[in-house]
């Protein structure tokens, strides 16, 4: 069975059924190979066990799908979504029905499988953020797809299948639910008040103090005010702009510094928490997606970083609210390292 994107308009959301996801890895690591440790698809060696790589950054005078790289980015062996085909919708009575195209890739972080990202020095998270940045460059030439997102599960409790510290590309037909909510609300501020939601949220963090966690020249660091997760953290830029993917190398290696900063403080102070690492970014530039034009004054890209400690309840199911045990306040304390640990 192929992909679908089917929208309930009860609950106005689109859900992907992707059969092909079945047949993920549902643990730490691959099956070990007779007479071997475990065998790591992901790691420097082993590019034969990968679909062949669509970028990566590498060693002179290394090639292509062989050792040598230092970031590698290839096609999700187990894709929610399929690249080949038409983009073709129909009505199912009151139901939307798309055919499930779409991109769906991996980035492998590092060569080295015993590494967390965190662990990585400030070049080489900036070099993972630079293949963020190429491949959003780079599927944005199809015009099937209207949205890009990036995320990155670490721990079981996040959803992470692989131990190998990677993240994950999705191109989409659509623009989400969620993401056109949020451009709706920092639209309607902006014609409210003729300022961005953001910058408002920037400027009341700096003064407040509280709940900032760390700055730099190119970057905030600090928990939401209404944070949905314990020690949820935010990474907004101080350059206003809506595209992720206009950040200049120096704007990077300063997000490679903070990004680090945060999960390195996250896991002193959690033990090493299973969380998401999301990026935000506005939907691509599209005749179909004129209606969010506005976003170039008044949304911006940004990370959330979300501890996962347990699976959302029947109150965040059923709601859409959350229960948080641990004011934001109080996380950033134990963040900068003012309380104790």
């Amino acid at each position: 069975m192929t992909p679908e994107f089917r929208r309930d308009p009860l609950h106005h959301t689109w859900v992907v059924f992707a059969p092909k996801r079945q047949r993920r890895p549902q643990e730490f690591g691959a099956p070990a190979m007779p007479g071997a440790g475990p065998l790591d698809p992901f790691a420097a060696g082993n590019e034969r066990l990968t679909p062949y790589e669509v970028f990566a950054l590498r060693e002179d005078p290394s090639r292509p799908n062989e050792a040598g790289w230092r970031v590698r980015v290839v096609p999700n062996r187990y894709p929610a979504m399929e690249i080949e085909g038409p983009l073709a919708s129909k009505p199912v009575g009151p139901y939307d029905h798309l055919s499930g195209i779409g991109a769906h890739e991996v980035v492998i972080e590092t060569p080295d499988g015993d590494r967390e990202l965190e662990e990585l020095p400030v070049p080489a998270i900036a070099d993972v953020l630079v293949a963020w940045r190429e491949r959003i460059n780079d599927l944005d030439r199809d015009l099937r797809f209207q949205h890009i997102y990036i995320f990155k599960n670490v721990g079981p409790t996040a959803g992470a299948s692989l131990g190998h510290a990677h993240s994950q590309i999705v191109a989409l037909p659509i623009i989400p639910p969620l993401v056109e909510g949020k451009l709706l609300r920092a639209r309607a501020h902006y014609q409210a008040k003729q300022r961005s939601l953001f910058a408002d949220i920037l400027h009341t963090e700096r003064e407040d103090g509280s709940r900032l966690v760390a700055e730099n020249d190119s970057f905030l660091l600090f928990c939401p005010y209404a944070s949905r997760f314990p020690f949820e953290l935010a990474i907004f830029p101080k350059r206003h702009h809506p595209d992720y993917a206009s950040c200049a190398a120096p704007e990077l290696q300063d997000l490679a510094e903070v990004l680090r900063f945060a999960l390195q403080r996250l896991s002193s102070v959690l033990q090493k928490p299973g969380y998401n690492l999301l990026l935000h970014t506005a939907p691509l530039r599209r005749r179909s997606t004129e209606n969010f034009a506005s976003t170039r004054d008044d949304y911006c890209w940004h990370l959330e970083i979300t501890p996962r400690f347990n699976p959302l309840a029947g109150f965040e199911v059923g709601l859409g609210s959350f229960i948080n045990t641990v004011f934001p306040e109080e996380a950033a304390r134990y963040l900068r390292g003012e309380a104790k640990e």
